[in-house]
């Protein structure tokens, strides 16, 4: 997965035909996580739940291409998209670790941002 922010949205990006992708055809819900590789979560961690919507758009297709081109140099421009997944999120929690204790930032749609600490 190479999840991008693109005109304010979180879009889904990554190679056509894979599993990943096969299996959001199928179901369109999702969970993200972070590559989280330090066991001491120095750099944090954050998961993102939620549902994916294909956007059927050519001009937003071709902008998104321009843009990741401009951005990365990777080229994509002039291919049809076989699909263009943008989250529709529902929840999302992110880890921070510091000063001996652990704090887990929740979020839910509808609902407050709460902070639970663990020590």
């Amino acid at each position: 997965m190479e999840p991008r922010v693109f005109d304010g949205q979180l879009v889904l990006a990554g190679m056509p035909g894979t599993m990943k992708f096969r299996d959001l055809e199928r179901e369109p819900r999702f969970c993200l996580h972070t590559a989280t590789v330090d066991t001491q979560v120095t750099d944090g961690d954050v998961k993102l739940w939620g549902s994916v919507v294909d956007v059927r758009d050519e001009d937003l297709h071709r902008r998104f291409a321009e843009d990741l081109f401009e951005q990365t140099g990777f080229d994509i421009r002039g291919q049809e998209f076989g699909h263009y997944y943008v989250a529709d999120l529902s929840s999302a929690s992110a880890v921070e670790v510091r000063d001996g204790h652990m704090d887990v930032t929740i979020w839910k749609v509808g609902q407050p941002e709460r902070v639970v600490r663990k020590h």
